[in-house]
Formats: C-alpha cells, structure tokens, sequence
C-alpha cells in the first residue's frame, strides 16, 4: 500500500498521510488490500458514519475539509454582477460603480440601485441601495447606524431670526465632535434609553451608559445644525406656501452606533472566511440567525436613538426661540428595512440614500452652502423606493484638503451669505456635488416640496466620517 492507492481513490493533502495510517492498522490487522481500499473508498463518501472507527482521525480531517468546501460554495461570488438600476450615471465616479458591481456578485444580492449622489464608500459605495434575501450586511448599513436628517420649519420670517442670535443658539444648545455631550445637568431624559433592548444583549448593556452621555448631540464629518429660510411650494401639513424661518440637522447614532457596527462587522466576516477579498466588508449575518437577529435588533435601537437626537436638538432650539414648529419632517437613510421586491420579501440596504416610497417625506442635502429639498417619494420600482442623500462628494476629504484653500471656502460661503462655525476644510463645498444637478437626475424618484437656504452653520471642527 502506496500513496499512489491512496491518491487515486481522491485523497489529498493531509488526509492522504492519514489514510495511509489507518490503512497501515487495518493491514496489520489482516485485512487486504482490496479490502482496505473498499473501506477507503466507503469512509471517503460518507465520513460521518465511521466517526468511531479507525479511521477516527481521517474522518475528522475529511470532515473539515467538506466544511471549508461547502462554506466557500456558499461564499463564493457569481460570475458577473447581477444588473442595478442608475440613476445621473454621468455624476457617478466609476470606483462606486466597481463596489456595486461586487455587490452584486453576492450570493445574497437580488437587486440594487445607484443614486445619483453615489460615490465610494466601504463596502457598499454610499448612495448605493442593496436588496439581498434573508441576509443583513452590516457595512450595507454603515457605521453611522440610523444616521438621519430633521427638518422644523416655523411659522414666522426668516428674518425673525438675526445672524448673532442664531450664533448663540447653536453655541449654547447643541454639541458637535468626538465623545462630546451635555453636562449631566443640562441632559433631556428619552424614552428610547429606557428602552428593554438595552438589557438583552451584553454589547447594547455596555453601551448604554455613552448613549445617555451623548444624547441629544451630534457627530463630526458632514454632521451639522443650521438655521436658514425654507420656501414652501405648495401647501403642506397646514402650511402655506412662502418662506419661513427653518433648522436642518445631519446626524447619526454617535460612538453606540459605530461601535455596534464595528461589532458585527467582525462576526459577519469571522463567519465567512473564504470570502473573497473584494467583498470581505460586505460579509453578512443570515437574518435567522442568532447573529443576524442580534445586529437586526441593535441596527433598530441604534436607529431610534439617531433619530432621538435629532428630536433633542430640535425640541431644545424650538423651546429656545419660543417657537413651535408648524412642519416637521425627518428620514433616516443609513439603515436596512424589511420591503417587498418584486412580489418578495427582501432586505433593503440604504447606505446613504433615502427612502421614497410614494408618499413619503424626505430631506436632501446640500452642503453648509448649498440648499437641500424636502421632497416626496414617489415609489419608483427600479430605485428600490430610494433617492439621494444628499449632494455627493467629489472629492475625498484627502484631496480637498489638498485642492482647496481657506480663502476659497470662505469666499464662497460669504457669497451665499453663510455664516459658519466649525467645518474643516474637508467638509467645503466646493468639495460636494452640485445638488441642482443632483436633484435633476432623480425627477423619477421624488417631488420637490420646498428649499432650504443655509444661514447660519455648526459644524465640528471637521475630520473623517464614514
């Protein structure tokens, strides 16, 4: 007995000195040779039933080899990206489309869109929407959970509301940056911290207590407060048309959420190994599973304290001004919804996109410069219900640090009228999307409502967000 013999009955690798051994006890144990490689040959179909044999540890080794084949099956990418629908494809950087096409690849993938404000991101390029089947990505989402945006108009004048006064405001009522939050003192209790999804998972226990420190603040990055004037359309909500006094805020589920995602993310890819490199931070948690209804369960919590906060800022400058807001609207859109495509239930994954369904409201972005829209969805199929979340970059916070000056970002907000404080050079407008054309490669997705005009701005001072 060889490894000739044994090779040619399928062995390989280690398992081939291990049939050997075993081959060696059962030749001296009197068996043939004939008869040995019947045996081979038999614990080589069906290991499981020799487990308590002498083939014990050629079993073992067989069976592992079977697990990592049909773990890299069940990972493997397909041949050719499944096709996405696109939308201002000529305002979309070719590197988001690459990350959409692997995508696309997944096993899981069952359809997709691109919004017009698309650009890459990790993972999932931001602005791309993903319905998979059965399966939550938790880089699909991002690592802002819930990041979100609110809107109170006010139904007074713009003018209400001098430049210096709205300064003091947002100085004193609002905290911007990296593990800030209120003294103890100053904080707004919210039902959402007494939440009992706090107590059913030992991440969410131990993040609890930073969530209550950070409530009611926002983030760095693209995050902001701003007052501005909003003309109204049409008549919304009770409201008439004309322009009003108006808050806009972008903000997220601060250090909780990033580090539930941070969290899941490590699983989801611990659980598949053999995924292939380009698609190792789209790995997924099978939402039947007791990861997968974990991160689902953590995603919604971190996504109803996102939009909290965005509740305490407003309430606090609403209170301040002594103004109750006549409209209000607000949206997530770094978040994963349950929905019906195409007759079948399916996760959608909107990183950086907003919900549009036919009906609903929703606010876009511009930058601390440029006006954003409140808009209606008009549920348009090939978009997933989707539309941008905002302008879109283009350029990276790297590359506009480099390209643009302060004197440029300056003149340019002096221009429009913007008063700022915070922002860094990375978050300038001039490195963002022009959001009229934004808006007008998605006339299928939404209905403009109304404009903002930005100003007066808080911003952190300015560094990376995800």
């Amino acid at each position: 007995m060889n490894g000739k013999h044994i090779t040619k009955l399928g062995f390989t690798n280690k398992s081939i000195g291990l049939a050997l051994a075993a081959a060696q006890l059962r030749e001296d144990a009197g068996l043939s040779r004939q008869a040995i490689l019947d045996e081979l040959s038999a614990v080589k179909a069906q290991p499981a039933a020799y487990q308590a044999s002498e083939y014990a540890a050629l079993v073992s080794e067989l069976l592992a080899q079977q697990a990592h084949t049909d773990l890299h099956a069940q990972d493997a990418l397909r041949p050719a990206a499944r096709p996405y629908a696109q939308f201002g494809g000529h305002l979309i950087e070719q590197s988001a489309h690459d990350q959409m096409n692997v995508a696309m690849r997944l096993p899981i993938a069952r359809a997709g869109a691109l919004m017009p404000d698309a650009h890459v991101g990790y993972g999932l390029p931001i602005g791309g929407v993903l319905a998979t089947e059965n399966a939550i990505i938790p880089y699909g989402v991002g690592v802002d959970i819930g990041c979100a945006m609110r809107l109170s108009v006010f139904a007074v004048p713009a003018e209400r509301l001098k430049t210096p006064e709205a300064l003091a405001l947002l100085q004193k009522h609002t905290r911007f940056g990296a593990g800030v939050g209120f003294e103890r003192r100053e904080r707004l209790g919210h039902a959402v911290l007494d939440e009992a999804a706090w107590d059913e998972q030992p991440i969410l226990r131990r993040l609890h207590d930073k969530a209550a420190e950070q409530i009611g603040t926002s983030g760095s990055g693209n995050h902001f407060a701003e007052f501005g004037s909003f003309t109204l359309d049409a008549p919304e909500a009770g409201l008439a048309t004309g322009t009003y006094l108006a808050l806009l805020s972008h903000s997220g589920s601060r250090g909780f959420g990033a580090q539930v995602a941070g969290h899941f993310t490590k699983l989801a890819e611990s659980l598949h190994p053999t995924l292939d490199a380009s698609a190792r931070k789209l790995a997924w948690l099978d939402l039947g599973s007791e990861a997968g209804e974990a991160y689902w369960q953590a995603m919604n919590l971190a996504g109803r304290y996102a939009l909290a906060n965005h509740e305490q800022l407003h309430a606090r400058l609403s209170r301040a001004l002594g103004e109750v807001p006549a409209l209000s609207a607000w949206n997530s859109h770094n978040l994963a919804w349950k929905e019906m495509v195409n007759g079948e239930e399916r996760i959608v994954h909107r990183k950086g996109a907003t919900p549009a369904a036919r009906g609903q409201l929703g606010l876009i972005p511009g930058s601390m410069a440029d006006p954003g829209y409140l808009v209606r969805g008009k549920g348009h199929a090939p978009a997933l219900g989707s539309a941008s979340h905002g302008a879109g970059r283009q350029l990276g916070r790297k590359a506009a640090q480099a390209a643009l000056s302060k004197s440029a970002v300056s003149a340019y907000l002096r221009e429009r009228g913007v008063t700022l404080i915070g922002g860094g050079i990375d978050e300038a407008p001039q490195a963002y999307k022009r959001i009229e054309a934004v808006i007008a490669a998605q006339t299928e997705l939404v209905e403009v409502l109304g404009e903002f005009r930005p100003r007066v701005v808080r911003m952190d001072s300015g560094s990376e967000d995800i």
